[in-house]
């Protein structure tokens, strides 16, 4: 194995252009650290976050980008009894709080935040899911408690948290109203929502109210565009709602509804999740990789090459699905897809 490895990275926070591609050492793992061959990552737009310096955290200079890998284990430091040379696995917490990224032939990953990517799954299924799907399971589980049986609104159920949210709540139990572009309504219904309504409705609150009159358990709006006036007007009293994006045309809180109906809010990030947390969280994605329930909508698998043209993309908002980078790709040939010799 050569000692330099192609990575994407920035030598100092800042805009996408800032983006490098070039020859890095090849990390060393510590007693409790794992060195991963990495096969395929997926660009988040938290990645965009972490290298603008908007979402603000601890990042060693220069940066390895990227949060989310799947690959094979190359070597295992001498504390780790875990996983051995060889073994399948998927990771969805690098590049922030002082550990590098994944945009690398090869990552160091901590035992603690190593996953098994069960046998006969997709790996870039797999590595597609890792973000949205945890998330899914942080607002559902860890903040808002849902329990089988309980009405839930999510909002932007055709994008990819949204869909990951619709497949948890509905095998969780839970009766699903979702909102979307009509483009989205059959790839939401396939999600497992019970009802899907167009989110540009002037109406939509109304609409909501039509199939939940006592009102929802739970409003979740993973896009941020829908007014925080609607979640709260749908919401039972004594609900909750969960915010993770908040973006312009939001609108302002309505403060007096939320208290005097006993509405709690409950806002989070990923990137604050607890180890505990974010295993259990892939115990359960595992678990429904298995059973082939959850999907994701790949739009284009690319040389890492062009990783700053992605973080563009991501940042204009021109993304409607899951992009992926494969770092032994050359640009120019056919994808790689497979693990290296």
């Amino acid at each position: 194995m050569s000692s330099t490895m192609t990575a994407a990275y920035v030598p100092a926070l800042g805009p996408a252009e800032e983006i490098r591609v070039g020859e890095l050492p090849v990390p060393v793992p510590h007693p409790d650290e794992v060195l991963v061959t990495v096969e395929s990552v997926a660009v988040d737009r938290v990645d965009t976050l972490v290298r603008s310096g908007a979402y603000r955290t601890e990042v060693p200079l220069p940066l390895i980008l990227g949060r989310d890998l799947v690959g094979s284990v190359l070597e295992v430091g001498h504390a780790v009894r875990s996983f051995r040379p060889g073994d399948r696995v998927w990771c969805n917490s690098l590049g922030h709080d002082g550990r590098q990224g994944s945009f690398a032939q090869y990552a160091i990953v901590p035992a603690e935040r190593l996953y098994r990517l069960p046998e006969h799954v997709d790996p870039r299924l797999a590595v597609a899911v890792a973000h949205s799907a945890a998330t899914a399971y942080l607002a559902w589980f860890v903040h808002a408690k849902l329990r089988p049986a309980q009405v839930v609104l999510v909002g932007g159920g055709g994008g990819n948290v949204g869909t990951s949210a619709i497949e948890l709540a509905a095998r969780a139990g839970a009766t699903v109203i979702a909102t979307a572009r009509p483009d989205d309504h059959e790839r939401c219904t396939a999600a497992g929502a019970a009802v899907v309504l167009d989110y540009r409705d002037p109406d939509l609150a109304l609409a909501v109210r039509a199939h939940a009159p006592d009102g929802v358990d739970v409003a979740w709006d993973t896009s941020g565009h829908q007014a925080h006036e609607i979640s709260a007007e749908v919401v039972k009293p004594g609900g909750k709602i969960v915010v993770t994006a908040v973006r312009d045309g939001s609108g302002p809180v309505p403060l007096a509804v939320l208290y005097t109906r006993d509405i709690s809010v409950h806002g989070f990030v990923i990137s604050r999740a607890s180890v505990r947390n974010l295993t259990s969280a892939a115990a359960l994605i595992n678990q429904m990789l298995v059973e082939e329930r959850l999907t994701a909508r790949i739009i284009d698998e690319l040389p890492l090459t062009f990783a700053a043209d992605a973080h563009r993309q991501m940042e204009a908002g021109d993304l409607r699905g899951r992009l992926l980078l494969h770092p032994w790709a050359r640009e120019g040939e056919e994808v790689w897809t497979g693990r290296p010799s």
